[in-house]
């Protein structure tokens, strides 16, 4: 699932990383704007969880509702964790947010799966009970799943390319899974029933963290549990082993907003702008513009205008 992440980039880079706890709402960013002609007397409140991917995809799309005519309000953009966003949504705290569906239909209680449609459909319906009413537009073709991950030399070692090659190495490796590995069934359970993997020398550290990523990268751990977009993996030449079972969910990201907004809006207007924008960000953009925020340390502004401009998404 989609957590905070703080990367490690190797010994030259690590030192410019901040954690996603200190890279909070709106840093970078432009003041919301006013004069909206599309719904002028409301603000739209956008806000996204704490980590850098979250919080540049929450800027590009305030910037597409800003050139469509919407005014726009960033406090809420990097406002914490799932727990906090979920709860500020909920209450009207802020409207918009992006999400990862797989992710927050588990946390909603649902079952995810490797069907991007159904895990739209099943969070639906869970959000249509919830604050009021929730809508989940459209997905991005773009995911951002649990991977596992090691070391190129490693990888080469033990001739490992799929999960379905760990089982015969697995006791020659230390691993580093999620916290919550034990008891959720995406982890220690996928893992046994679909790969035979039941490893006994196991650190459980926060996935996608920077602990995590630490301890592959100082060799603490062979095997490290981590997103599959994070800059981190790119960076160290790391390998991600493929989940040739398909045994994590589909994690598509996609915008969910309060129906209370949509209704004082013009919501065809809305919609379309986002699903626009949703449309043409693919796993390999999602990686680039976390990338340049993260590791880049390019203004977050600049990075979502950059790309808008380049997908015709706004005018250059």
């Amino acid at each position: 699932m989609r957590v905070f992440r703080k990367l490690a980039l190797g010994a030259s880079a690590l030192a410019l990383v901040l954690s996603a706890c200190s890279t909070g709402g709106g840093n970078g960013s432009p003041a919301a704007t006013t004069g909206s002609t599309t719904g002028a007397s409301v603000t739209i409140k956008i806000g996204s969880d704490g980590f850098d991917e979250a919080r540049v995809v929450a800027e590009v799309y305030a910037q597409a509702l800003e050139a469509a005519g919407f005014s726009v309000d960033r406090a809420g953009i990097g406002l914490g964790t799932r727990k906090v966003t979920a709860a500020a949504i909920e209450s009207g705290q802020i409207d918009l947010k992006p999400e990862y569906i797989g992710s927050a239909l588990s946390f909603y209680g649902g079952t995810s799966g490797n069907s991007s449609d159904k895990n739209k459909t099943d969070l639906q319906a869970k959000l249509d009970a919830v604050g009021g009413g929730i809508t989940v537009l459209d997905y991005a073709p773009a995911q951002d799943t649990n991977a596992f991950v090691v070391r190129k030399e490693t990888a080469d070692q033990l001739h490992i390319a799929k999960m379905s090659d760990m089982a015969a190495v697995q006791d020659q490796l230390k691993w580093a899974l999620a916290t919550d590995c034990p008891t959720n069934p995406l982890c220690k359970a996928a893992l046994k029933s679909a790969y035979g993997l039941d490893p006994k020398d196991v650190t459980l550290l926060d996935a996608c963290s920077g602990p995590m990523a630490d301890a592959l990268l100082k060799k603490t751990v062979d095997v490290a549990e981590l997103c599959s977009t994070g800059p981190e993996i790119t960076t160290n030449g790391w390998v991600v082993i493929a989940d040739d079972k398909q045994t994590q969910p589909a994690d598509n990201i996609a915008p969910i907003v309060r129906n209370s907004l949509l209704a004082q809006v013009d919501k065809a207007k809305f919609e379309k702008t986002l699903n626009d924008v949703s449309a043409k960000i693919d796993t390999k953009t999602l990686a680039q513009l976390y990338y340049d925020v993260s590791v880049n340390k390019k203004d977050l502004k600049d990075v979502a205008s950059a790309w808008l401009k380049s997908a015709g998404l706004i005018p250059a």
